[in-house]
């Protein structure tokens, strides 16, 4: 039986103000951030990997000049200081050509940063794009050793990535965090994770669950119950009171009592509102791992920024979310139907956080099963 958590009143006070400021932001819809999804080549084969990547894809990388060409154009409407691209992949180090991205993203005026997996990124190639002009790096470490590995497919992972990490605290400079994929393997080792992120210099440490696309979507285990998610918000919630490392989670699902208390801000998917992307094929787009059924454009067809301003509807209006188990939810003014990321390209809903943590997970479920279904049968 679900069973439901009143917001305490402090909680609603915060998250209405909140929402009138969500309201202000979407009106007026400012790009900061804009993901290159550069390459779809990897050097890992992750199990929970949402594109699917491999060595040798049948996409091949983007061209640098085509990626410039959309920088350009967004140039002569805003300050390139104010977007904040962010290089990922596929792994974007595969490119031999990536401190050339950097630098021409730099000398227009972009600030940047990547995303990486950390499996070469040798002392040399670090320094190397920071000369390029990079201002910050995200690292995945999603367990220990034994854990990290079996996720990434790769016996020399671990170790590569805490090499990295090393590397990259020697450089106070650089604006850096580490992301964690939690699984039900990887639950267990949070405290230790912790002491080890603690030990190497660690100061911020994203903690987020994984959702069911991509190879993700064949590996049940992955999908936490409701217990097991308060586990996980409840030591993030701990972590950030001790002050020693500032843990959060990830920007997806409306989390009832722990808004406030596991994040920095509210729940906002802000994909499609401040967030934009310009994909392997070419596709315009807000996060890279959003269904295709919500791409805005194609940059060989369109104008990046004519679409931005003229397009974008199904992120920025959501009132088409409020349908089945939303369509009754009193917590949707507030979540707004959850991340665009997590709905299927017939706009179901795929994962309902709070459904989990007040006892209700049949829905998302049910979703999840048919997923795999659809996928087994492509």
């Amino acid at each position: 039986m679900k069973r439901i958590i009143p917001l305490t009143p402090r909680r609603w006070l915060a998250l209405e103000i909140f929402r009138r400021m969500k309201h202000e932001r979407v009106e007026e819809h400012p790009l900061r951030q804009l993901f290159w999804e550069c390459t779809l080549r990897c050097n890992v084969r992750c199990r929970h990997c949402g594109s699917d990547c491999k060595s040798s894809p049948a996409t091949p990388d983007m061209p640098l000049q085509d990626f410039l060409k959309v920088l350009d154009s967004i140039a002569t409407h805003t300050n390139p200081h104010d977007v904040f691209v962010i290089i990922s992949g596929g792994e974007p180090t595969v490119r031999e050509d990536l401190e050339t991205c950097g630098k021409e993203i730099s000398r227009r005026g972009y600030p940047w940063g990547m995303v990486c997996n950390g499996l070469c990124l040798t002392r040399e190639r670090l320094h190397n794009l920071i000369r390029s002009g990079m201002r910050s790096i995200s690292i995945s470490l999603d367990g220990l050793k034994d854990v990290h590995n079996w996720m990434r497919r790769h016996p020399e992972s671990f170790d590569c990535a805490v090499n990295a990490i090393r590397e990259i605290t020697a450089i106070p400079e650089l604006t850096f965090d580490v992301i964690t994929c939690v699984t039900r393997r990887s639950l267990p080792q949070l405290p230790a994770m912790k002491e080890l992120l603690i030990s190497l210099g660690v100061k911020r440490w994203r903690v987020s669950t994984i959702f069911p696309v991509g190879r993700a979507a064949e590996e049940p285990e992955f999908r936490m119950n409701g217990e097991e998610l308060k586990q996980v918000l409840d030591f993030i919630r701990d972590t950030r009171k001790e002050g020693i490392i500032r843990a959060s989670y990830g920007c997806e699902g409306f989390l009832g009592n722990y808004e406030g208390e596991v994040r920095n801000t509210p729940f906002f998917c802000s994909a499609g509102i401040s967030v934009g992307s310009v994909l392997i094929d070419g596709s315009i787009s807000a996060c890279s791992s959003i269904r295709s059924n919500y791409h805005q454009g194609n940059i060989y067809q369109d104008d990046f920024w004519e679409i931005w301003q003229t397009k974008f509807q199904p992120y920025r209006d959501r009132s088409w979310m409020k349908k089945d188990e939303c369509a009754r939810c009193k917590y949707f003014r507030y979540c707004q139907g959850n991340g665009m990321h997590l709905r299927d390209n017939e706009g179901k809903l795929l994962v309902c956080h709070l459904n989990r943590l007040t006892g209700n997970s049949a829905n998302d479920s049910l979703a999840f099963s048919h997923l795999v279904v659809s996928k087994k049968n492509m």
